[in-house]
């Protein structure tokens, strides 16, 4: 596809429609097409939908409490809603009927003590219903780095394996933190810089992670259903630049307009202990704040970029993701002042 991470000028697209359908040519690619997102109310699900539908898509949005206010403002919003808790053995017809591509985005962490073996079994079950009722394609949002020392990256793996082993061909797109306005990782790094005067600079947290716009992260996963390449496939993502979390955390105290914290060597601090104090600190969800601290022991970035060179998308500067963020934050904030 040609075009920016906004998705592709206006000149280059052309609509038309035949019966209940939608049919869009969008630089050079024919669509007719309906998607599924799993976790239409989440933080990426929810920039997904209207992306999605700006393509041309028809979008159903599956949630697990349709009278949930995301969920009704969904519906406000003209989408398709369909309930199903998908913890439970709901049936996933009503859902999957007449859909081309399903996205799950549904993450268990912070619902559930043990989510790491209900997550799969989730999966498992939303893939062999995709199969089940003529879904082509399924996409997937994981994350990158080792899997072995963070549970949560290990759940996000083997979630991928779940829906590769049961269900239709998969493209396993892989990001490192997200940045944007409402992300768990972005709002703890946010916190951090706002709220301690010091941290501790310990030698595993030396690590490098590769952040990645919240934008960005939509312009890749609208895309996946124009680009054949990469379906059956796995897609790392980045932004264009590597730094350590702490460097990051100082990042983002001068973007807020602070002092960036001084670093200390403090004795006894383990991954164990920055987790606890990371879910201290958070104005978000402390269980996840807790398990996201684990994953900076490894590195986060992109070790194979071929997957990413598929669509055509050019990340956005760092400094730029991480003010468009601080804004949307100030607007929500003073709409809920209001």
């Amino acid at each position: 596809m040609q075009g920016s991470a906004e998705g592709c000028p206006a000149a280059c697209c052309g609509v038309r429609r035949s019966g209940t359908w939608l049919t869009l040519s969008v630089c050079g690619y024919q669509s007719s097409m309906r998607a599924l997102i799993a976790g239409a109310t989440g933080f990426v699900g929810r920039r997904l939908g209207p992306a999605l539908r700006s393509d041309g898509l028809e979008v159903r949005c599956l949630v697990r409490d349709s009278g949930s206010a995301p969920a009704r403002r969904l519906a406000a919003e003209g989408f398709e809603v369909v309930e199903a808790d998908l913890t439970q053995e709901a049936d996933l017809r009503p859902a999957m009927e007449d859909v081309d591509v399903a996205y799950f985005l549904v993450h268990l962490i912070g619902r559930v003590a043990d989510y790491s073996p209900l997550e799969r079994r989730v999966a498992a079950r939303f893939g062999a219903a995709a199969a089940a009722n003529g879904v082509s394609q399924l996409v997937y949002l994981g994350g990158l780095g080792n899997e072995d020392g963070s549970i949560h990256l290990r759940s996000r793996r083997d979630v991928a394996m779940a829906l590769r082993a049961s269900g239709p061909p998969l493209t396993y797109f892989r990001a490192g933190m997200v940045v944007g306005a409402g992300s768990e990782s972005y709002v703890l790094v946010r916190d951090i810089a706002e709220r301690l005067p010091a941290i501790p600079a310990a030698a595993w947290m030396r690590t490098c992670t590769q952040p990645i716009g919240s934008r960005d992260v939509i312009a890749y996963l609208r895309r996946a259903p124009f680009v054949p390449e990469s379906i059956g496939r796995e897609v790392q993502i980045g932004g264009p630049r590597r730094l350590t979390p702490l460097e990051l955390i100082d990042l983002m105290a001068r973007a807020l307009g602070r002092r960036p914290p001084r670093k200390m060597s403090i004795f006894g601090a383990t991954p164990n202990a920055v987790s606890a104090g990371a879910g201290a600190v958070t104005t978000g969800d402390r269980a996840i704040a807790s398990e996201l601290t684990f994953g900076l022991a490894s590195d986060t970035v992109v070790t194979d970029p071929s997957g990413a060179a598929l669509f055509d998308v050019r990340p956005e500067r760092l400094e730029i993701s991480l003010q468009r963020a601080i804004e949307e934050d100030e607007r929500l904030a003073e709409a809920a002042a209001a």
